[in-house]
């Protein structure tokens, strides 16, 4: 862990695997600022509101979710 808090002074640790880029760790304050900026802060409230303020990523049929359920079910 000293490592890594050491080198995380220079700023973000990147990672590789077999000669690729695999993983950065960041300080926790820069995760904080990319969090910040790629959505709104959630503003104190219940679950449910918070659920009805994020977009819509897809809309699926009540069959096509059963059909899926069943699917992985039966594996």
């Amino acid at each position: 862990m000293a490592a890594i808090q050491e080198a995380l002074l220079r700023g973000p640790v990147h990672i590789l695997k077999r000669n690729r880029p695999s993983a950065v760790i960041l300080s926790e304050a820069d995760y904080e600022t990319i969090l910040s900026a790629q959505r709104p802060p959630i503003a104190s409230g219940t679950a449910l509101r918070w659920l009805l303020q994020e977009p819509i990523t897809g809309i699926r049929s009540k069959a096509d979710l059963d059909a899926e359920l069943q699917a992985n079910r039966d594996w």
